[in-house]
C-alpha cells in the first residue's frame, strides 16, 4: 500500500465523518440559536436551559438518520476491509 492509497482512504474517512455527524450537528447549531434567541426576548439568562432541547433534538435527528449512517459507515468499511485483500 503507497502513500497515495493510505492517504485517499483517510481523507475518505475524514469526509465521511464530517458527513454523517453534519445533521446532528446542524440540528443542535439550529435549536442552540432558537434557545438562544427565546433566552435574549425573555431575558431568562439560565445557561443549563439550552441542553435538554439540544440532547432531545440531536437524539431524534440521530434516531431519524440512524439507518443511512450506519450504512454508509457499513459501506465504508467493506471498501476498506476489501482493500486489504490488495495489500502486498
Amino acid at each position: 500500500m503507497n502513500a497515495e492509497t493510505i492517504t485517499r482512504i483517510l481523507r475518505e474517512g475524514l469526509m465521511l465523518v464530517l458527513l454523517l455527524s453534519a445533521g446532528p450537528m446542524l440540528a443542535s447549531m439550529l435549536i442552540g440559536l432558537v434557545v438562544g434567541i427565546l433566552q435574549a426576548t425573555t431575558q431568562i439568562q439560565e445557561q443549563t436551559l439550552s441542553y435538554v432541547p439540544k440532547l432531545t433534538g440531536v437524539f431524534v435527528t440521530i434516531a431519524i438518520m440512524g439507518p443511512w449512517i450506519l450504512a454508509q459507515a457499513v459501506k465504508f468499511t467493506v471498501v476498506l476491509l476489501d482493500s486489504i485483500a490488495t495489500v502486498r
